[in-house]
């Protein structure tokens, strides 16, 4: 599982910081949680193809998270996409998406398929579950969480030569936790595999304050995206505009058991970012200002915790 930051700047972006938008990649396939303006160009820049399985996930409906989808769906099909665009949102992403679709003529050779949604389960595959919490913000936002089914625990060979257990597709069907027939006998995983092994977890805030229903939302997660628009210095603007500082998001991160928090959505006033990091580090130490295509691998939870020199090392590979 990789994660890319292809955008981390709020409502303004900078020579530097692009709208925000954030990319897991996972088995091949591209989840997508918002998408800034001229996120078609950034994938290009980094040889990203278009016609791999993508969801797009919209937290809310203002324009840096989704100006910036209109510009994708219509670079995927002049490049002749032909897979389906799964589009996931909250209501009014239908008619914003088929409006200007129609509207600026922009012909599909692909299936788009926009879901509207509402709070709780959003995806649910053998792999891998995708849940929706609404924040706090001046329009409905979604926070999402991409929650891996555990998975089968390790395999011992010794188990299995023991119960007579020939090597090829039997013990393949084992090691992926299904039972197999050997013998005129039913063989059970258990017999031959450890515990399950916890899947990995990551959180999106989308743009929010800080509520108990978000902490409760993100417990447990290896990675926290969450936004940071403001310093803690500007804790009354932040309330203004329901945003999240750089305390308040680490605070959320400390509450809710997190490993790595990565802070993201910052406003344009602040030229130094590690200020904000600063801040959020004397709350919650395992923590990184996020910067436009910082990107790194993440790890399962019983192999490698995740650590910020660890992402330091993947940004610049």
């Amino acid at each position: 599982m990789k994660i890319i930051l292809l955008g981390t700047a709020g409502a303004i972006p900078s020579s530097t910081r692009k709208l925000i938008s954030t990319l897991v990649i996972r088995d091949g396939e591209l989840f997508f949680f918002d998408a800034g303006e001229g996120v078609q160009q950034t994938l290009m820049n980094l040889k990203i193809g278009m016609n791999k399985p993508t969801r797009i996930f919209v937290t809310h409906m203002h324009g840096d998270h989704i100006f910036g989808l209109l510009g994708l769906i219509q670079t995927m099909s002049l490049l002749t996409r032909d897979k389906p665009l799964y589009v996931y949102g909250p209501l009014g992403i239908k008619n914003f998406l088929l409006t200007n679709i129609k509207n600026l003529g922009i012909i599909l050779n692909f299936s788009l398929v926009i879901q509207e949604i509402k709070e709780g389960l959003v995806i649910r595959t053998n792999k891998f579950k995708i849940y929706a919490k609404k924040g706090n913000h001046s329009r409905t936002n979604f926070a999402f969480t991409l929650k891996e089914n555990n998975r089968p625990g390790i395999f011992y060979p010794k188990k299995a030569k023991k119960l007579c257990i020939p090597e090829g597709k039997k013990w393949s069907a084992l090691q992926k936790g299904k039972q197999i027939r050997f013998n005129k006998q039913i063989i059970k995983p258990s017999q031959v595999l450890g515990k399950s092994r916890p899947g990995r977890k990551i959180g999106i805030s989308g743009d929010t304050r800080p509520t108990t229903r978000l902490i409760k939302f993100f417990l447990d997660c290896d990675v926290l995206i969450h936004e940071s628009t403001y310093s803690k210095h500007d804790k009354l603007l932040a309330k203004d505009r329901y945003h999240s500082t750089s305390v308040e998001a680490a605070q959320v991160a400390k509450k809710s058991q997190t490993n790595l928090l990565i802070l993201t959505h910052f406003s344009s006033r602040y030229n130094k970012i590690n200020i904000l990091e600063k801040e959020a580090r004397k709350i919650h130490h395992n923590t990184i200002a996020g910067n436009d295509l910082m990107n790194f691998i993440l790890p399962y939870p019983d192999e490698k915790r995740i650590t910020s020199s660890y992402v330091l090392a993947q940004s610049n590979q």
